[in-house]
């Protein structure tokens, strides 16, 4: 049977709906990088949508980056570097930033240490100006170290002394996961390393890791790539690059013996799981599997483990996941997929493993149906592009990518690796890294229900 003319261009009209809402699914982030001749390097992502600019300046310097016997000193910069120096004394930066309606912040992580501004385009030359003055130099006094020195020791006691749980879930897991030293040590920081900190340690450290050399900026919004390279030239081409000491050896393999420890938490009145598993290298052809399985698991109330934990065997009270301290993609070094989960205090912890275990099992076996692999993708591509759309979000993105892979693209392959993973890869990720001997679990259980236990066998005698 013949079609008529209409009807032949209805049906073409058909099948190219598909492809074009592919296409029209697919977003290429604006990515421009250029590399000063003192080695800064910068990357500009265009976007005229709001009269605002993201900007982010990243350091190759971490917790597992910085020497023996001055941990905690990448969290200590995190908070020196808001100290001003001689040209912009202490408060300037907050109230240069805030004033012209813009906000920042920073954060250390173990392969980075973070500096993010936004604010309307209009500020972006005051911003690069006091960025680039504290890479230049710090005011470095007494009374300034003293001072950082006693925050950075109280936000310890607060976000983790005197916290429930005490951020076991990331703390903790990462001193028994890995083996060795730059991977497990306290990068928060140890009290003795802290107060014997010299001002000669700080300023040796603020030049051997903080200059342009060791560090990626990172610019989003209103503004060209041509703008951005000239902005960055005028403000940081001067700055010498300076020699940035031979970074560690932090290698090490997926574990080989399941480890178990029991906390006691005086401060908890639930117990908490957590099980950590070491993820796949950065860059890994399994790495986008892993993000899927990660998701597939622990991401939200669809999640296998909510529905088997949560509402199916009703052992938990809930469900989260963590990738280390970072991202399933913004690390560099060994890292950790963790499941994290409060339980009632009518099971415990070896209930919670063996369901956990069972959800498991059952991907290995089955793999993963179609609509549920298609739904779990759609919900990491939504929350990819989600946090591109911030522009403070995508300088800091791109400027991390560009430091940990070498190539701030990464950003506009990462859809397209986490659309490629299928069943059979994210049964493979399951077989190869959510393993008992690549595990590592802490049961923290609050000190009146590990008293009650204890109780409970005599009372019966």
């Amino acid at each position: 049977m013949k079609r008529n003319a209409a009807g032949t261009l209805l049906a073409m009209m058909l099948c190219a709906l598909p492809a074009l809402a592919a296409a029209a699914d697919h977003w290429d982030i604006p990515v421009a990088v250029k590399k000063l001749d003192n080695g800064l390097t910068v990357v500009v992502s265009e976007d005229r949508s709001a009269p605002v600019v993201g900007v982010s300046v990243v350091y190759g310097i971490g917790m597992r980056l910085e020497p023996r016997n001055r941990t905690g000193f990448a969290h200590l910069f995190e908070h020196l570097m808001f100290e001003g120096s001689e040209n912009a004394p202490e408060g300037v930066f907050d109230r240069v930033i805030t004033g012209g309606g813009g906000r920042n912040n920073g954060s250390t992580r173990p392969d980075f240490t973070n500096y993010i501004e936004i604010a309307p385009s209009s500020a972006i030359e005051p911003i690069l100006w006091l960025e680039a003055d504290r890479m230049k130099m710090l005011d470095f006094n007494p009374a300034t170290l003293k001072n950082q020195q006693d925050v950075v020791k109280e936000e310890i006691r607060v976000n983790v002394q005197n916290q429930p749980y005490g951020g076991f879930m990331w703390l903790d897991v990462g001193f028994n996961a890995f083996q060795k030293w730059e991977n497990n040590h306290d990068g928060y920081g140890s009290f003795e390393d802290l107060e014997n900190a010299t001002l000669d340690d700080v300023r040796a450290f603020h030049r051997d890791y903080y200059g342009p050399n060791n560090a990626v900026l990172g610019l989003a919004g209103d503004l060209s790539p041509e703008e951005g390279f000239a902005l960055a030239e005028k403000y940081f081409g001067e700055i010498p690059a300076r020699p940035v000491p031979e970074g560690p050896d932090f290698s090490e393999g997926l574990n080989t013996q399941e480890k178990r420890i029991q906390q006691p938490d005086k401060l908890a009145q639930v117990p908490a799981i957590a099980m950590s598993w070491k993820m796949p290298d950065r860059g890994s052809d399994d790495q986008p599997a892993m993000s899927v399985l990660g998701a597939l698991l622990a991401n939200g109330d669809a999640s296998r483990l909510y529905q088997g934990l949560v509402k199916g065997r009703e052992l938990a009270l809930n469900v989260d996941s963590l990738y280390g301290l970072t991202s399933e993609w913004e690390y560099n070094g060994p890292t950790l997929f963790t499941v994290f989960a409060l339980y009632k205090p009518t099971t415990d912890a070896d209930a919670v493993v063996a369901a956990v275990d069972a959800e498991i099992a059952a991907i290995v076996a089955d793999g993963v149906d179609a609509p549920t692999l298609a739904r779990v993708k759609t919900q990491l591509l939504a929350d990819w592009y989600n946090g591109m759309e911030s522009f403070i979000s995508r300088a800091d993105t791109l400027a991390k990518l560009q430091l940990l892979w070498g190539d701030a693209e990464v950003a506009n392959r990462i859809p397209g690796w986490i659309e490629g993973v299928t069943s059979a890869d994210v049964q493979r990720a399951a077989r190869t890294y959510l393993t008992a001997a690549n595990r590592t679990v802490i049961d923290r259980v609050p000190e009146a229900i590990l008293a009650a236990r204890a109780a409970a066998p005599k009372a019966q005698e």
